[in-house]
């Protein structure tokens, strides 16, 4: 989950051009792809510019890939309240998956009026542990914990988010069992350390909390995200994909973040932003522009025309 309020790429680098496409989809090892029935995007550094604006471009895009029978699926680091920039694009199905994938959200209710469709959530033991796992490994760390609709901080997390959260109170005391936070599903928890580089954060953060949550990273800065173990982007995008009968084959995937490798493995053919992490780059099929170049669009309207 990026910080909210401006929003910055992963890395500066030039935007960079998709490399020449055969003429067919095709998929690692050069095996060949049927037409894809649905492109899952990720939001932040992807599909919305630095500015956190769809570009117009990209919104005729979105809707053409509609209309020609292609669902869209924004698959997203975000929470459900942050989901209204992108709320009046979601065409007939409605559907986006939040929180790193513990969440299956209807948008049709627009800003405010969204319904939980599936939610996975990070059990109670599992992020007491996980919470006294990475203090332990990384002295200095504070948390926030979201919830279907709540968030709540520890008081020393710092304004990352820009919004006023439900209770400042110690992370163990959020989490327990008849705690202030004890109404609603734990979705994901927030681990933020103030000196720590971002990558080497998140390699200790795994070899810690190990199998008690899964543990990626969407933000430029040392913030990690904490979901139920097995729950990511890949696997609940897997879980939609199974419920209309759509193969790993027949998704087209982007993305920038490290939060979003496991779904570029999934699907049978995947795109890094231009100004992706090197990991990404190395995770993803294929590369197209940076998001702040509608890298997104142009490669919607090569899949619709044909070229790739």
């Amino acid at each position: 989950m990026r910080e909210n309020g401006r929003v910055t790429s992963a890395t500066r680098q030039p935007g960079t051009p998709a490399s020449a496409q055969p003429s067919a989809l095709s998929g690692r090892g050069g095996a060949s792809l049927p037409p894809p029935r649905l492109i899952a995007t990720d939001l932040d550094g992807t599909l919305l510019r630095d500015d956190q604006t769809v570009s117009a471009r990209t919104v005729a895009a979105l809707a053409a890939a509609e209309k020609a029978g292609v669902e869209v699926f924004f698959v997203t680091g975000r929470p459900a309240r942050w989901m209204d920039v992108v709320s009046e694009h979601v065409h007939g199905h409605g559907l986006a998956i939040c929180g790193n994938g513990a969440a299956v959200v209807d948008l049709h209710g627009g800003p405010g009026g969204h319904r939980f469709v599936k939610v996975r959530e990070l059990a109670r033991e599992n992020a007491l542990k996980s919470v006294r796992l990475l203090r332990e490994a990384a002295p200095g760390t504070l948390f926030a914990v979201e919830q279907t609709y709540g968030f709540h901080q520890e008081p020393a997390y710092p304004k990352l988010h820009m919004e006023i959260p439900d209770t400042l109170r110690p992370a163990e005391e959020l989490l327990a069992p008849d705690g202030v936070a004890a109404s609603q599903p734990v979705l994901k928890i927030l681990a933020h350390h103030p000196e720590l580089d971002p990558d080497a954060f998140l390699t200790l953060a795994r070899i810690a909390v190990g199998g008690h949550a899964n543990v990626t990273r969407s933000s430029p800065s040392a913030l990690l995200e904490l979901s139920g173990p097995g729950v990511s982007k890949a696997s609940t995008l897997a879980l939609c994909c199974a419920e209309r009968g759509i193969s790993h084959e027949e998704v087209v995937a982007f993305g920038d973040m490290p939060n979003d490798i496991e779904m570029l493995t999934w699907a049978g053919r995947s795109y890094a932003m231009g100004n992706a992490h090197p990991d990404t780059l190395a995770a993803a099929t294929d590369r197209t522009h940076a998001n702040n170049e509608d890298g997104v669009a142009r490669v919607i309207e090569d899949i619709l025309a044909g070229r790739v």
